[in-house]
């Protein structure tokens, strides 16, 4: 996201330098002389079509086509080769107002079980591993946001979207929600932590020892995506 961020800025910046050299030097050509009477004109129909009709293609091949070529690979990267389920970290997520709810599967694997892990405003991964989300929201829409990461998907009550990602650095990290849903929408927030496989692992079965006494997970499917 950050390279397309900044290629996209570099390409649009210096055709701003551009138009404005342009503009620039037609102000000086141009420009008020002593003794040189401005003069009325109505143009030509044809010069100024094709005029308008080169710049058009010109920006449409080196701008929009440009942009859309390096944006779908961007969009490939992120959404259009997701990891095999049992290669990764699976992690539910159902948001409500106004905080993030996650559920892990338990030692029997499977969602919506009484040994699932259940937290709140608190989600942990490994660093190096594959994390599949998969999200739906109890009320209202909101935005799952990890800036750090740069990436963000809504999350919608009777939908269920979904993302995945590979942590690299450990530490701790703001989640954020990104849509505006109600008057606390502001102290909605939590904490992605990426620690190594040892102390993830000695964090759930630090949960494990304290089954809820219900669970809302669901039957965890995944498809492949096509793009």
């Amino acid at each position: 996201m950050d390279q397309l961020f900044w290629f996209s800025a570099s390409w649009t910046g210096a055709t701003c330098l551009v138009v404005l050299a342009i503009l620039g030097s037609f102000i000086i050509l141009y420009r008020h002389r002593q003794g040189r009477a401005a003069f009325y004109t109505h143009g030509n129909n044809k010069t100024a079509l094709t005029l308008t009709l080169s710049l058009a293609a010109l920006v449409f091949v080196a701008l929009d086509l440009n942009f859309a070529y390096h944006d779908h690979k961007v969009w490939v990267s992120l959404f259009g080769q997701p990891p095999r389920s049992e290669d990764s970290i699976r992690i539910q997520v159902r948001p409500e107002q106004y905080a993030w709810n996650f559920c892990y599967a338990g030692t029997d694997g499977v969602f919506g079980t009484l040994d699932d892990i259940l937290t709140i405003n608190e989600m942990h991964v490994p660093v190096g591993k594959p994390v599949i989300v998969q999200m739906t929201s109890k009320d209202v829409i909101h935005s799952f946001f990890l800036p750090n990461l740069r990436i963000k998907q809504d999350v919608v009550p009777g939908m269920r979207t979904s993302l995945y990602f590979l942590p690299e650095q450990m530490g701790r990290f703001n989640i954020a929600c990104a849509e505006h849903c109600g008057l606390g929408h502001y102290r909605m927030k939590g904490q992605f932590i990426v620690e190594t496989e040892e102390e993830f692992q000695a964090w759930l079965t630090q949960l494990a020892q304290e089954p809820s006494a219900s669970s809302w997970g669901w039957d965890w499917t995944q498809r492949s995506a096509k793009i």
